[in-house]
C-alpha cells in the first residue's frame, strides 16, 4: 500500500472562516449601523425591530442548512448568497437610501459575492439587489434620508473595513492552506509515481499500464481470449548451474532475462513469469491486434530470440563459459482463460488452459535451437514463415494427437535453396517439402505437376 500523508481538506481548510461566521459578522455590523442610525435620530425609531432580526437571521439560516444537511451543497451556498443580496437591497431601503451606510452595505454584499461565490454569483447578486431595492421600495415607499451624521459614517466605514479585513485575512489563510495542500499533493504524487514505477517491475508493462490508466480493475476476474502462448528455456543450464558459483550464475541468468525481455517488449508480448531459466510470454492481452497478427508477432519474437542467443553465446564464451547454451521454444495458439487469479489480497495476472499446457509441452520436446509450434499457430503464420512438419504428439487435454511443426525461418530470409514451397490461391493449393519427398514419390509428383501445367496451358 502506498503511504498517505495527512493532507489538509481542500474543500474546507481548517484555517478558513466558515461562511456562517462571515455572515454573523456582516449582520452584526448591519445591526450596529442600524442601532447607531436610530440613536442619532437619522433612522426611524420604528425600525428597531430590524436589529434583533438581523442578529438572529444568520443563526436561523445556519440551523435550517444543518437540519436539512445542505451544508456541503454548492447550490446551497450560492442560493444563500443570493438571499443575502436580496436582504442587502432591503437594508438599503430601510436605511432610506442614506448614502454612506447604503454604500458600505452594498460593498460588504458585493465583496461576499466575489470572495465566497464566483463572478457569476457576483453578477446575479447585484441583479438580485437591484430587484430587491425596487420591490421593497414599492412596499415601504421611497424615502431619502438627509446627510448622515458623522458618527454613523464612522460606524458604517469601520464596520465595512472590519468585515473586508477579516474576510480578506481568512481568504489569505485559505490561499496559504491551499498552496500547502497543493505542495503536499505534488509531493505525494511524485512519491506515488516513483513507487508505481518500482511496482511496475513486478508486472508486465501492458498489465501495469492498463491498471494505472483505469482500463482494468484490480479484482478477481477472468475472461476467455484467443492468445499466442510462448514458452522457452535454456538447454544446458542445469549442467552449467552445477559448474558456476551462484553469484556468477545469477548474473548470467539476469543478463539473459533482460535481453529476452527487451525483445519480448519490442514485439508487444506480455511477460507472464520467469520460472528458473524458463520464460512464459503471451500475446493478445491486454491488447490485441487480432489472432493472426498476435501469433506472427509471437513467432517473430521467437526467431529473433533464437538469433540473439548466438550473440549471447559469444559474449559468455569470452567470459570463460564453455557450455554452449541454446534456447528451446514452444508456441501454441488458442483460447485460454486470462485474468487475475488468487485471493483478494494477493493476485497473479496469468493464463490457464490446455493451450498453455501444449506450449509448455512443445518447449519440453524441442531440440536445442528449435522452435516447435502447434497446428493453429502454423496455419496463421505459414504464409510468412517456413515450417517443417514434425508429425504428431499426444498431449493431455487433447482428445486426438496434435500435429506440430518446426519453424525454419522467415520466407524472406531463405534463399533459392529452400526445401519448402507453398502456394495457395482461388482454385489452387500446393504444399511441398522436398526434403521429405522420397525417390519413389518424385516421379508421380512430377507427372502430377506436368498435368497441371498442361491443363493451365489448354485453358
Amino acid at each position: 500500500m502506498i503511504p498517505q500523508k495527512n493532507l489538509p481538506n481542500i474543500d474546507s481548510p481548517p484555517s478558513v472562516m466558515p461562511a456562517y461566521n462571515g455572515r454573523v459578522l456582516a449582520y452584526l455590523i448591519t445591526s450596529i449601523t442600524m442601532a447607531t442610525g436610530i440613536l442619532t435620530g437619522h433612522f426611524d425609531e420604528r425600525l428597531v425591530w430590524a436589529i434583533p432580526i438581523s442578529m438572529l437571521w444568520p443563526h436561523i439560516l445556519y440551523f435550517i442548512i444543518r437540519h436539512f444537511k445542505l451544508d456541503q451543497s454548492i447550490a446551497t451556498r450560492e442560493n444563500t448568497l443570493l438571499i443575502d443580496g436580496a436582504l442587502a437591497g432591503l437594508i438599503v431601503v430601510l436605511y432610506s437610501f442614506s448614502v454612506t451606510p447604503s454604500l458600505f452595505a452594498l460593498l460588504m454584499a458585493s465583496f461576499s459575492f466575489i470572495v465566497v461565490g464566483s463572478m457569476r454569483i457576483w453578477l446575479l447578486g447585484h441583479l438580485v439587489m437591484l430587484i430587491s431595492i425596487i420591490i421593497f421600495s414599492l412596499i415601504f415607499g421611497i424615502k431619502f434620508a438627509g446627510n448622515s451624521p458623522v458618527i454613523l459614517k464612522i460606524v458604517s466605514a469601520l464596520g465595512a473595513v472590519l468585515f473586508v479585513s477579516v474576510t480578506a485575512y481568512y481568504t489569505h489563510k485559505q490561499a496559504e492552506a491551499l498552496h500547502k495542500a497543493k505542495s503536499q499533493i505534488q509531493q505525494q504524487r511524485e512519491l506515488s509515481i516513483s513507487l508505481s514505477h518500482k511496482l511496475a517491475k513486478y508486472l508486465s508493462p501492458q498489465v501495469w499500464q492498463s491498471i494505472f490508466t483505469g482500463e482494468r480493475d484490480v479484482r478477481l476476474e477472468t475472461q476467455r481470449k484467443k492468445l499466442a502462448i510462448f514458452f522457452s528455456d535454456i538447454k544446458g543450464f542445469t549442467e552449467l548451474a552445477e559448474e558456476m558459483e551462484p553469484e556468477s550464475l545469477t548474473e548470467l541468468l539476469n543478463t539473459y532475462f533482460n535481453e529476452m525481455s527487451q525483445i519480448a517488449l519490442k514485439y508487444g508480448g506480455t511477460i507472464d513469469k520467469f520460472i528458473g531459466d524458463s520464460i512464459m510470454i503471451f500475446f493478445g492481452d491486454p491488447t490485441s491486434r487480432g489472432a493472426k497478427e498476435d501469433t506472427l508477432a509471437c513467432v517473430s519474437m521467437a526467431i529473433e530470440m533464437r538469433k540473439h542467443m548466438k550473440i549471447l553465446r559469444q559474449k559468455w564464451q569470452s567470459q570463460g563459459i564453455k557450455t554452449p547454451l541454446q534456447i528451446r521454444i514452444g508456441i501454441s495458439t488458442g483460447y485460454t482463460t486470462v485474468g487475475n487469479f488468487g485471493a483478494e489480497n494477493r493476485m497473479d495476472y496469468t493464463i490457464i488452459g490446455k493451450e498453455v499446457n501444449l506450449a509448455s509441452r512443445l518447449e519440453a520436446l524441442s531440440e536445442p535451437g528449435e522452435i516447435l509450434i502447434s497446428y493453429e499457430t502454423f496455419s496463421l503464420v505459414k504464409d510468412k514463415v517456413m515450417c517443417r512438419d514434425k508429425g504428431e504428439i499426444t498431449v493431455k487435454g487433447f482428445a486426438r494427437p496434435v500435429p506440430i511443426y518446426q519453424i525454419v525461418d522467415f520466407r524472406r530470409d531463405i534463399g533459392s535453396g529452400q526445401s519448402f514451397i507453398e502456394h495457395e490461391t482461388q482454385g489452387f493449393a500446393m504444399y511441398i517439402d522436398t526434403d521429405k519427398v522420397t525417390q519413389k514419390d518424385k516421379e508421380p509428383i512430377m507427372r502430377a505437376l506436368e498435368r497441371v501445367v498442361d491443363k493451365l496451358k489448354d485453358e
